[in-house]
């Protein structure tokens, strides 16, 4: 898997879905390092986790609720659960998510 993280970040679990990721288990929530190549793109959909990301490398292009938006190197973003969205990675891209499964 690519990405510009720590070898010992590169040494967690590998996550099963439609990206590639390390994955760090917390109480309560997931964290992810995610790898997108350049022209990656994830269809609408929903998740029942409550979202929360940081972009490390590159940017993530952001559609939801009827707005599409740009979110940049060092620059973080929030998605609701349960609310329709897509993305998509016109450059190779890395970031860390924070998947909550509880409100706190």
């Amino acid at each position: 898997m690519s990405g510009s993280y720590p070898a010992k970040i590169k040494k967690l679990p590998l996550y099963d879905g439609r990206f590639d990721a390390y994955k760090l288990e917390a109480k309560d929530s997931d964290v992810l390092f995610a790898s997108y190549p350049a022209g990656t793109e994830i269809p609408l959909h929903t998740h029942d986790t409550d979202n929360y990301g940081v972009i490390t490398k590159g940017e993530l292009i952001l559609t939801m609720g009827g707005k599409t938006e740009k979110i940049g190197l060092g620059q973080w973003y929030h998605v609701p659960a349960h609310v329709e969205h897509s993305a998509r990675f016109e450059v190779e891209t890395d970031e860390i998510e924070f998947w909550f499964t509880k409100n706190t």
